[in-house]
């Protein structure tokens, strides 16, 4: 696949953040998936996505940064002070990617993401006006609506995103006439992101909103901020490794 817009072929980044010390699962990124380290389950389905011109994993561990140069992955070390996934995403771009027209900030935490995720977010990027874009997925399940993790999304005509929320989102009234009638969809948010190259700078400058504290929402200080975020519906599913109970999900993948 061959990302174009009027101009030219797209160079896109594929950046798969990663540090050590998480609360839940400390050294979750070395953790071992069917032989081999989470890291490198995440960086080999990356590096099957058609759209990406090149893939690095950002790390603040030189542990972490060994085990991806021992596989033949690319690793950058990177500043152990960044509060989120954006901030050693931006600072990934500003010493190798800075040519680029847009960096994708890929889950390190999910060991088999589709390939064709990352391409289809890759794809918004065709579009000029896109700054920020993100994937949702159709909510099939009430308890993924009631689950204040699974982060919940609404959009407006031409599909970006309003608002961001831990919280069922939109309310719905069925009213007298139609009791358990609800015609809305409700959408959950696929925590990958896609960034415009000069935008990725310009969010790490921004100071925490009261939104995002409110909701513990990293986007919502963008949207509150004036930037708009792309959504594109995808049909995939991917699992997210949290906690070290949450490697029995991936049971039912193969080696």
């Amino acid at each position: 696949m061959i990302i174009t817009n009027p101009n030219h072929t797209l160079k896109i980044a594929g950046i798969i953040p990663a540090r050590y010390a998480s609360t839940r699962f400390p050294g979750k990124p070395l953790a071992n998936i069917f032989g081999k380290p989470m890291i490198q389950r995440v960086y080999e389905q990356a590096k099957m996505a058609n759209s990406l011109s090149d893939v690095v994993v950002a790390t603040d561990d030189e542990r972490i940064q060994k085990a991806v140069i021992d596989f033949g992955g690319k690793a950058l070390l990177t500043s152990g002070l960044h509060k989120t996934g954006t901030d050693r995403c931006a600072e990934t771009v500003e010493k190798l990617f800075s040519h680029f027209d847009a960096a994708i900030n890929i889950q390190g935490d999910e060991p088999y993401i589709h390939p064709e995720q990352i391409d289809e977010l890759a794809e918004c990027f065709g579009d000029n006006s896109v700054q920020i874009a993100t994937l949702i997925k159709k909510i099939n399940f009430t308890e993924d609506l009631m689950n204040k993790n699974r982060i919940k999304v609404v959009v407006d005509k031409n599909m970006n995103a309003l608002y961001f929320s831990r919280s069922p989102i939109p309310f719905f009234n069925p009213g007298e006439n139609s009791p358990g009638f609800n015609p809305l969809n409700y959408y959950k948010h696929i925590g990958i992101y896609g960034y415009r190259i000069n935008v990725l700078k310009q969010l790490t400058e921004l100071k925490q909103s009261s939104l995002e504290i409110a909701e513990s929402l990293e986007q919502l200080r963008w949207l509150e901020n004036g930037y708009k975020i792309k959504t594109r519906i995808t049909d995939l599913e991917s699992v997210s490794i949290d906690v070290p109970e949450d490697l029995k999900k991936l049971i039912n993948f193969a080696n």
